[in-house]
This record gives C-alpha cells, structure tokens and sequence, in this order.
C-alpha cells in the first residue's frame, strides 16, 4: 500500500486539520473535530446537515457553505459516523428554524441519523437520498444506495434553505429532488482502505464493475472492459429508463470521478453520455464535471442526471461558496 499518511489511526483526524486550514474563510473545525460547520451562520435560516463515512472526499465537509450545508459530520473511512457527532452538530447549528438531515441510503448512515434525529429537542426532519439505479438492494443498504446523487439534493435544497424556505418546504423539495435524480457507475479498478492495507476487491486488467457502489460493493455484474460510448450508453440507458423522461425535459448532468480517473477520460464521458441523451431526445441544461463523490484512489465515474424545470434550474444557479463547489458570489 502507497498513500501520503503518517499512521493509520491518524488519517481522519490530520486531513481535517488540514482541510479546517486550507478552508478557515469558509469552515471551522469543533475542538473534537466531531463536525465541520460553517464558519457564518444566517440566522433564521433552517440548517442543512449531512455527513457519512470518509474517502469519499469532497462530499460532506466539502459542501459546506453559503448555499448547501451548515455542517457535515465525518466517520471513519467508509464508516458512518456516531448519533453524538449528528446531534452536536444540529446544536452548533440550529439557529431556531430547524435542521434537515440529508442521508445517503446506507443502514449505518439511516440508523445513526434516525438515532441523533430521535435525540434532538428542536424542530427536524430527514431526506433520504437513494439514486443509484445498479441494485435494488447492496450488503450495506435496504433498497437503493444514496450516492453522487446527494450532490444535486444539497445544492438545490441549500439554494431553497438560503432563500429562507421553511423546514416542511425544504423536506417537500429534497424528496422531489431526489425521486428526479438517478445515477449509476462503473469501477475500473479497486480502492484500497488505509486500515486494510489492500484492495477492496480484485478486478482483473481486462475487467470493469458496472454499476459498482462508492465503498466498492458489487455492481450488477462484472465484464470485460468497454468503449467508453459503450459505458456510457449502459449507465445513461439504465438511468433513463428509470426516470422514464419524457422527449424534451431539460435535466442537469453530472459526470462525476471516483478519485482516481482524469479529467481527460471524464470529459470525454460527458461526451459519451450527450450522445445517449440525446438520443433519447432529453436536452442537458446544465453541467457539472469533476471528482465530488469519490472513493479513495478508484479508477472509474459515475453519470447523474437530474430532471429540472425551471425553478430547480434557478435554485441550481444559485450562489454557492463551498470548498468544493463555488459560482454566483
């Protein structure tokens, strides 16, 4: 195993610091480093929370800020976090208009946000994010995973919360984000997790995971390696015929890196995957490509889309100001 650590035990702990500092105009760090909140709170504003296991980097911590999320609670790579860091975080919080959890569909992720949810004496509710179309049900979920899918649910529901939307509004909006949002990947290789020490799972030289999860569950099958127009076309295909889109709707795309694929192959999968959309006659209106939902060093990406109308596509534009994400301010 190569990486850039000192110790296995202190990985989490020394990137935050790390994050806290390169990111101090924007984020603070608690004593504890239990959670990453924003530096500048708005009063009166309800408070987005989300948070999940680490390795997965950007996502949470870097999606705090004016225009997503208050806070974000880390775990442990690939681990969920504790019901202590969500309900510390909804305290440091909480300004008086309530908090909303937004949670990947993951049973340790549901378990200890319902648990911290239960625990809080404030005004609060839940979204629940499970875009992913590869497997109705994984060794770490109960029905569909929540993956880069969150992204688009932060960023329009972060747009409403700023606007000032109250708490049922702002549940109403991330559950309809969300039933509009589907997503799916390939791996191209493994991850490998420090306190392993080897790669999650063994992929051959000539072999891809389609529809692979972001801790590196299995996808729907296992296959030998592809034309990116041909992965494209699996992944789109699939998520098309789940959102069943009608010949004109405009959607948002998200071509997304897992850690360790280049610009160079992801843009060129934005390519691959306007062919297939429009084909089906869908009109992409806006994009986003990057490495945001990540899984340590994977070779690989995943495609989003996100059904939009009008007042999501301006919710979208959005002044935002993250580490992570950053237009409009």
């Amino acid at each position: 195993m190569k990486k850039l650590i000192n110790d296995v035990d202190s990985v989490l702990r020394e990137s935050l610091d790390g994050f806290g500092a390169a990111h101090a105009d924007i984020v603070s760090l608690d004593a504890q480093r239990l959670f990453v909140r924003r530096r500048q709170l708005k009063p009166g504003k309800v408070a987005l929370i989300s948070g999940g296991g680490s390795g997965h980097e950007p996502l949470h911590a870097g999606f705090v800020g004016h225009g997503m999320l208050d806070a974000a609670c880390p775990g442990q790579v690939f681990t969920s976090p504790t019901p202590d860091q969500m309900l510390a975080a909804a305290q440091s919080v909480d300004s008086g208009a309530g908090v909303l959890f937004i949670v990947k569909n993951y049973s340790g992720d549901m378990m200890n946000f319902e648990m911290a949810a239960e625990m809080l004496d404030r005004d609060n509710d839940t979204v629940i994010v499970n875009d992913d179309v590869a497997v109705e049900n994984s060794t770490y979920t109960t029905g569909r995973r929540g993956v880069a899918g969150t992204l688009i649910v932060e960023k329009i529901v972060g747009a409403a919360a700023e606007r000032g939307h109250k708490l049922a509004a702002l549940k109403s909006l991330g559950d309809d984000v969300n039933k509009a949002t589907a997503s799916m990947g390939v791996a191209l290789t493994s991850c490998t997790v420090p306190a392993a020490g080897k790669p999650t799972f063994q992929i051959g030289p000539d072999e891809m995971e389609m529809g692979v999860g972001i801790h590196g569950e299995p996808g729907r099958r296992r296959v030998k390696l592809a034309k990116a127009d041909d992965i494209a076309g699996e992944l789109a295909g699939a998520i098309l015929k789940d959102l069943s889109l009608k010949s004109g709707q405009e959607v948002i795309l998200l071509v997304n890196g897992f850690g360790g694929t280049p610009m160079l192959e992801l843009y060129l999968m934005v390519n691959a995957a306007h062919k297939v959309l429009k084909g089906a006659g869908v009109k992409v209106a806006r994009h986003l490509t990057g490495s945001y939902v990540t899984s340590l060093e994977m070779a690989g990406c995943s495609i989003t889309v996100s059904a939009a109308g009008a007042a999501a596509l301006a919710l979208w534009d959005a002044p935002v100001r993250t580490a992570a994400l950053r237009w409009g301010m």
